[in-house]
């Protein structure tokens, strides 16, 4: 994508504003560069000529709104992303968990769910079965498509690979049905866990959860709104809870830093103080 001009970014700027007055959906202080590619990119596809036109189109047509939606909210992933992270909470975190008569894992910004079936193995292989798993997204097509648990089949060999480096103990094909061109995850691994459509932005707090992972989430989002979703996670974990987020982010540096330590610092994981 090329340099916008000052024109153009006020007139993508205009549409975020539309869009939240139109539809409640508030990216305002998502990241501008993030925002402003994504809707280049729509711009090129469907031959606006102007970020105005789109604009137009954007407050007539809920149809183009979902779809635009879509780019913007879209988390890329893959099962067991970053393998070591895993691993480490295979090692360090799970073992913590289990001494909980019951735990709570809440998983914010699921995407269409790949890392959550991959938690959801590893606790299985753990032995862990008093728990419940929330998945959220503000995207509610990504969710639904979660909740089939189905992916491409195309993609198996790595996640397999990933599967493996994580410290999987068994084959990773038993996990998943092979149909044509997709995989069908085991129906049973979704029975400890919900699928719902929740905001980070303007959600409300989680009560008392043992565990957050949000990876990949907050780079998207400008300091102000990461400080405020820092926030909301700290309200969201009972003492002690431990906190996941991405290889390149860090609650570092955030408003939120003094109320959580280390416990692994290379793979960004932290605990509640």
């Amino acid at each position: 994508m090329s340099e916008l001009s000052n024109d153009e970014k006020m007139e993508c700027d205009l549409l975020l504003q539309a869009m939240f007055v139109k539809y409640g959906y508030d990216f305002r202080n998502y990241s501008k560069h993030s925002m402003r590619r994504h809707i280049h990119n729509r711009l090129t596809r469907y031959n606006f000529k102007t970020f105005s036109e789109m604009q137009d189109t954007l407050l007539q047509d809920k149809q183009f709104f979902e779809k635009l939606l879509l780019d913007m909210t879209i988390n890329v992933t893959e099962m067991y992303r970053d393998p070591t992270f895993f691993k480490t909470v295979r090692k360090c975190v799970v073992p913590e968990l289990k001494k909980q008569p019951f735990f709570k894992i809440w998983h914010a910004g699921c995407s269409s769910g790949e890392e959550v079936y991959s938690m959801a193995i590893l606790l299985r292989e753990e032995i862990c079965r008093n728990f419940r798993i929330y998945a959220t997204d503000m995207n509610e097509e990504v969710i639904n498509k979660a909740k089939k648990g189905v992916f491409s089949i195309a993609k198996m060999k790595s996640y397999t690979k990933n599967y493996r480096e994580a410290g999987g103990k068994v084959s990773f094909a038993d996990y998943y049905t092979a149909r044509y061109d997709f995989a069908l995850m085991d129906s049973t691994l979704r029975e400890n866990i919900v699928f719902f459509d929740h905001n980070l932005v303007n959600g409300g707090v989680f009560g008392e959860m043992d565990l957050i992972i949000c990876r990949n989430v907050l780079i998207y989002l400008d300091k102000d709104l990461q400080n405020r979703v820092f926030n909301l996670f700290f309200e969201s974990l009972r003492s002690g809870g431990y906190l996941c987020l991405g290889s390149k982010e860090t609650i570092r540096f955030s408003t939120s830093s003094d109320k959580f330590e280390d416990v692994v610092r290379e793979e960004k994981i932290y605990r509640k103080i």
